[in-house]
């Protein structure tokens, strides 16, 4: 039996490339390339036109003089492609996503019915995704390190959308024949990069026009926003997270979330630490810091609400900060809101959220009244 279902796994997979190469137009080289990026704020891909529809590079943030891969995505596949690059035609039929961050964006672009396949489905919290996986329109794949590579090849998909990963190896995944195409979305180190993520699934997707408009959109709410705080009087001190499993690590002074306190009018104690990722401290340290720290962020995975009590048990040392002795703690419950779904593409919400609680006084016109959908002040 196992013999047998390898030998079909094989089969499938044969005749799938062989239907891509009979569709695919010989690739011979070309000399002329234009040279404009088309992505303002995303540093992890650049985009350029071509003959043939846009020549799109990710680049390999752990190493400057390497790429993760170059891509042509072809509209028209008369025009002439560069020798040893990638081809994708688009609009592409069918893909499989590893990231809720991928099939959110598709989702919002009324482009779901590309999706056929989906990693990690027993997290989602989107109900029309819940639907989808439960009548089987959308499979749920397992997992990265246990996928069911056997369904995978049955569903045939143009493109594999992972998460690249410092020293992953996706070799496993070739046998499909599909494209593996890394999307460095969760690397990015602004808001309005991360966002911007949503312009490369118009590209993939043939919805460009769409996915303009709404990047435009957000990128002027999240601008408009971000002046509102540029010349506050004060700026409040914020420290985030918190310890997990003995380890408390603390975001870079040049990170995404440092960014969104910047832009908030807050004042980040690591601010003027010049990583961009984050790294371990140990608790007396961060206490020497941000002890009196106005503000304290952290998120929370749990399927309930987190409160004071549950929070000063966890670890003595919280009690000790004077965000949590005067109730400053601000938190996210992430199962909740949908926040590793949705918040990517709605930086400007997140960015609404702190200067909510940060201040609260710039919110006039029409953010007077606003409800922050993805944070609040931590319950009694």
């Amino acid at each position: 039996m196992k013999i047998r279902t390898l030998l079909t796994c094989v089969l499938l997979s044969l005749l799938m490339v062989s239907c891509r190469q009979a569709r695919e137009k010989t690739i011979v080289p070309i000399e002329t390339v234009l040279e404009t990026n088309l992505m303002r704020h995303a540093r992890n891909v650049v985009v350029e036109n071509a003959p043939y529809g846009y020549l799109m590079e990710v680049k390999n943030p752990w190493d400057s003089t390497a790429s993760l891969g170059q891509f042509a995505l072809v509209k028209d596949t008369m025009a002439e492609v560069p020798e040893g690059i990638t081809v994708i035609h688009t609009p592409i039929r069918s893909a499989i996503s590893f990231s809720a961050t991928q099939w959110s964006v598709f989702m919002r672009l009324g482009e779901i019915g590309k999706i056929k396949g989906i990693l990690e489905g027993r997290y989602v919290s989107d109900s029309s995704m819940r639907a989808l996986l439960a009548s089987g329109v959308v499979l749920d794949l397992g997992t990265e390190s246990a996928a069911d590579i056997e369904h995978m090849i049955e569903v045939q998909p143009d493109i594999m959308m992972y998460s690249p990963y410092f020293d992953a190896n996706h070799d496993a995944f070739k046998v499909t024949g599909a494209v593996m195409f890394p999307f460095a979305d969760y690397l990015e180190n602004t808001p309005l990069g991360r966002a911007e993520w949503i312009r490369v699934v118009g590209m993939l997707a043939g919805v460009e026009k769409e996915a303009d408009a709404w990047f435009d959109q957000i990128e002027a709410r999240y601008n408009a926003l971000s002046t509102l705080c540029e010349n506050v009087e004060t700026r409040p001190t914020v420290f985030s997270d918190k310890a997990f499993n003995g380890q408390w690590y603390v975001a870079g002074g040049q990170s995404y979330i440092a960014r969104l306190f910047k832009d908030a009018g807050a004042d980040y104690v690591w601010k003027d630490d010049a990583s961009t990722a984050s790294f371990p401290l140990d608790a007396e340290t961060i206490l020497s810091k941000a002890q009196n720290a106005v503000f304290w962020r952290i998120t929370n995975s749990a399927a309930q609400p987190i409160n004071y009590d549950v929070l000063g048990r966890e670890n003595p040392i919280y009690s000790l900060f004077d965000a949590y002795k005067n109730h400053k703690v601000i938190v996210c419950d992430t199962q909740l809101t949908g926040y590793f779904e949705q918040s990517q593409c709605e930086p400007d919400l997140l960015l609404a959220d702190f200067i909510h609680f940060f201040h609260p006084e710039v919110m006039t016109g029409e953010w007077e009244g606003y409800k922050p959908k993805y944070y609040h002040l931590m319950e009694e």
